[in-house]
């Protein structure tokens, strides 16, 4: 067998297969998912587009291990999250992933810089490592000076960029994105794309993005379409 090197990210980060979804309305069964396979590979960027209760969402939070399928599994790295407890899914989203929403889900009465710690001092770090290690990140999204300043003091633009730091600040091997730039202008949008862009290059992070956004979806390495809770070809439009 050969050798692999201690710091070498493996070739999949993330991976579902078979997996469905399905929730019950009264006497009827809906199903959300049907059989979904899906593998990610390290740093790579993958969109995931279609109309509205496509089950995009649905997807978005089995893979990130906020809600279980009702079949099929999800591996992550070595860990199969539907083998694991909630205790232990949460352990695994805050050492190994990252999540962005639309609206942003700051903490109003934390300033930017304490935002973007949370998520260290939840995983057990050191108030100095975590408040360097923020700092840092903020500086990355271009935010060097905003530190101070608490979410309704930052523009919405500014918002979801201090999201996308605390998404980021613990090193994850894949971040989740959910609608980032739907409630952004064009130009604030395009920014955030290219923050993404840069930061996906440098730190070699899978992200994964449900988006309406045809520009940022076109920039993704895959973009995969999703109709009736399977991936279908494409259809030349992601709205």
């Amino acid at each position: 067998m050969t050798d692999t090197p201690q710091n070498a990210k493996p070739s999949t980060v993330l991976a579902c297969r078979r997996l469905v979804k399905t929730y019950r309305q009264g006497p009827q069964e809906v199903r959300v998912l049907n059989g979904i396979d899906l593998t990610i590979g390290a740093g790579e960027t993958v969109a995931i587009v279609g109309a509205s209760g496509a089950g995009k969402s649905t997807l978005l939070n089995i893979l990130g291990g906020l809600d279980l399928p009702s079949s099929g599994e999800v591996q992550l790295l070595d860990n199969f999250l539907n083998e694991l407890n909630e205790k232990q899914r949460g352990t695994l989203r805050n050492q190994y992933m990252g999540f962005v929403y639309q609206f942003h889900h700051l903490l109003p009465e934390f300033t930017a810089l304490e935002n973007v710690m949370m998520p260290m001092l939840i995983g057990g770090c050191a108030k100095p490592e975590a408040k360097q290690r923020a700092q840092a990140i903020l500086d990355d999204v271009g935010l060097s000076n905003r530190g101070r300043h608490k979410p309704a003091e930052l523009s919405g633009g500014e918002r979801q960029r201090v999201a996308i730091a605390r998404a980021l600040v613990t090193n994850p091997r894949v971040v989740f994105m959910d609608e980032p730039t739907g409630n952004l202008d064009t130009r604030t949008a395009k920014s955030i794309q290219d923050l993404m862009a840069g930061l996906n290059q440098r730190l070699n992070t899978s992200f994964v993005i449900v988006t309406h956004d045809e520009q940022l979806a076109s920039s993704m390495d895959r973009t995969l379409f999703l109709a009736d809770g399977s991936f279908v070809p494409a259809v030349g439009t992601v709205s």
